[in-house]
C-alpha cells in the first residue's frame, strides 16, 4: 500500500521534496499545510498535488507527516499537530533540519509515533533546479530504526545517498556544512579585502583567485586535506607566517586574529602531513 504523506511547511524544501516524491509515485501526497493559504496552494501547484491548508484540525490521518519549517518552529508545530490527534500509534513524523536532533519531535513521540531526521546536504534555494538534480545528493540521518526503514528507501529513490549519523552531535555535524560552504565564503572575502588593501580592485582579485581556489579544492577532494596543503606552513616558513600575522593585525585587527587562529589550525594540520 502506497503510504499517505503530509507535510507541514510550504517553503523551499517541502516544494522541492514534494514534488520527487508524487513524481516517483512512492507516496501518496495527502496535504500542505501552512499558516499562509496562499503560500500552501503555490506549493501544490509547485508539487502538482495535494490540499493546500492552514488549519491542523482539517489534515487528514496520515501514516507519515514531514515537518518543513524553520528550525525554531519545528518542536511547535509538531506539538500542534499532536494536538489534533492526527497522529495515531505507529505513525512516522521526521524533519530535514541539520541542527536539530529527531528528539525535538517528542510530542509525537509520546503519541506514539516514530520519529527521525533526514538532512539533505545542500542548498534549496532554487527548488526547480534542486528537483532536476537531486540525484547523489547525501542525506545525514538519525532517529528511530522503525522510522529511519521507511524514510530512508523514499529518499534513496529520489536518488539520495544515506548515512548514519550521531545525534548527540548533531549541531556539530552541522557546523561541519558551515565550515565547508559559509566559512569558505568568509575566507574568501577576507582575501578579496587584502588584495583590495594592496591596491588589486575587486574584479581584478576574483580573477587572480579563482584558479588559486578551484585548484587547490580540487587537491583536496583528489587527495585530502593533509596533502592538499601548501604554502608558507607547509614549508616550515614560520618567519613568513609571523610577518603576514603581524602585517594583517597592522591593517586590520579581526583579521589578524583570524590570520592567527587559522595559522595554528594549519600548523597542526601540517603535522599531520608529515
Amino acid at each position: 500500500m502506497t503510504p499517505r504523506l503530509s507535510i507541514i511547511g510550504s517553503g523551499h524544501v517541502a516544494r522541492t521534496l514534494g514534488r520527487l516524491w508524487h513524481r516517483s509515485q512512492r507516496v501518496m501526497l495527502l496535504d500542505v499545510l501552512s499558516r499562509s493559504a496562499d503560500n500552501a496552494q503555490a506549493a501544490c501547484d509547485f508539487i502538482g498535488a495535494g490540499r493546500a491548508l492552514h488549519d491542523y484540525g482539517a489534515l487528514a490521518v496520515s501514516d507519515i507527516y514531514l515537518f518543513a519549517t524553520p528550525d525554531d518552529q519545528i518542536a511547535t508545530c509538531c506539538e500542534q499537530l499532536a494536538g489534533s490527534g492526527r497522529i495515531v500509534p505507529g505513525a512516522v513524523v521526521f524533519h530535514c533540519s541539520g541542527a536539530l536532533p529527531a528528539s525535538v519531535l517528542q510530542a509525537a513521540s509520546a503519541r506514539g509515533a516514530k520519529v527521525a531526521s533526514v538532512h539533505p546536504i545542500r542548498s534549496f534555494a532554487l527548488p526547480e533546479q534542486v528537483a532536476a538534480s537531486f540525484q547523489g545528493t547525501w542525506c545525514g540521518m538519525e532517529g528511530d530504526a522503525q522510522a529511519l526503514a521507511i524514510v530512508a528507501p523514499l529518499f534513496e529513490a529520489i536518488g539520495a545517498q544515506c548515512i548514519d549519523i550521531d545525534p548527540a552531535a548533531k549541531t556539530v555535524y552541522h557546523a561541519a556544512a558551515v565550515f565547508a560552504s559559509n566559512y569558505l565564503v568568509t575566507v574568501l572575502d577576507v582575501a578579496v579585502q587584502a588584495y583590495g588593501r594592496a591596491g588589486v580592485p575587486q574584479d581584478v582579485a576574483m580573477k587572480l583567485m579563482e584558479p588559486l581556489v578551484r585548484k587547490t579544492v580540487d587537491q583536496v577532494f583528489e587527495a585530502g586535506t593533509a596533502a592538499a596543503l601548501s604554502g608558507p606552513i607547509a614549508r616550515g616558513d614560520m618567519a613568513t607566517v609571523e610577518k603576514q600575522a603581524a602585517a594583517v593585525a597592522a591593517w586590520d585587527a579581526q583579521h589578524g586574529t583570524l590570520y592567527r587562529r587559522l595559522a595554528e589550525a594549519t600548523l597542526a594540520l601540517a603535522r599531520r602531513k608529515t
